[in-house]
């Protein structure tokens, strides 16, 4: 049986051409930093009750943690900084050599690997307490077979974390043509609109496993005037599910 490759090689060199940008706040992952403090709100939030943590200045500590497209490692430091031993990895070599550089002289350790999810999944199917999968279902061929992978890395009374573009026109005009060719947040032909996933197409996975529950889609939205990100419950753009077992 031939083995399935759900990574696209174009969405590869694209990342791979802006692997130096991954911490300028202001360069070509400027979204990503704004989108930041609420993403990681939210997953913090959701891992301390699904788990039922109390303690609040490592409530990572002692949770096994995947970051899928880790990219350099925006993701993985906080999570580490909260206590999760985690392992990131990244289809693209130069993102992983980012994210390593980055973490050299600090406190923090980070598992950091240039693989794949179906390469890792191998080795370490049901091995992670909670798995990240955000940003990066939009760039790899076979979006539903990527996802069913992803969950199969989850522990059987894990977390898993989705966050993508929805694709609507309000997505194409705003998200992808604005942020992109007026904004310049991010440079032209970053996302393919033809590549995003509606939550329809996301939601009949995750109930492939009937012992699972999910919450959402959840809306992310962005406000112009305070320049910042956070939870809607307008889906239309921005949206994330969570996946708890």
């Amino acid at each position: 049986m031939t083995e399935l490759n759900t990574i696209d090689e174009k969405e590869v060199a694209k990342f791979a051409a802006m692997a130096d940008d991954w911490w300028n706040p202001n360069g070509k992952f400027r979204p990503l930093h704004k989108f930041n403090p609420t993403r990681l709100k939210f997953i913090r939030d959701n891992v301390m009750e699904h788990y039922g943590i109390t303690n609040h200045s490592k409530p990572f500590d002692g949770l096994k943690l995947l970051d899928i497209g880790c990219g350099g490692g925006l993701l993985s430091e906080p999570m580490a900084r909260m206590g999760a031993d985690v392992t990131g990895i990244d289809a693209t070599e130069k993102n992983i050599k980012t994210a390593s550089a980055h973490i050299l002289n600090s406190d923090i350790k980070i598992d950091y690997r240039h693989t794949t999810a179906e390469d890792l999944v191998k080795t370490h199917a049901g091995k992670f307490d909670v798995v990240l999968n955000m940003e990066v279902i939009e760039h790899v061929n076979e979006p539903q077979e990527f996802l069913r992978t992803a969950m199969k890395l989850l522990s059987p009374k894990g977390i898993m974390f989705i966050a993508t573009i929805n694709r609507t026109a309000k997505a194409r005009a705003l998200a992808l043509f604005a942020a992109e060719n007026i904004l310049k947040w991010l440079p032209p032909g970053t996302h393919d609109y033809d590549k995003l996933v509606k939550p329809e197409e996301i939601l009949p996975i995750l109930r492939e496993d009937e012992n699972a529950s999910i919450e959402g889609p959840i809306g992310v939205s962005y406000n112009p005037i305070t320049d910042k990100f956070s939870l809607s419950n307008d889906v239309s753009m921005n949206y994330m599910v969570v996946f708890k077992r």
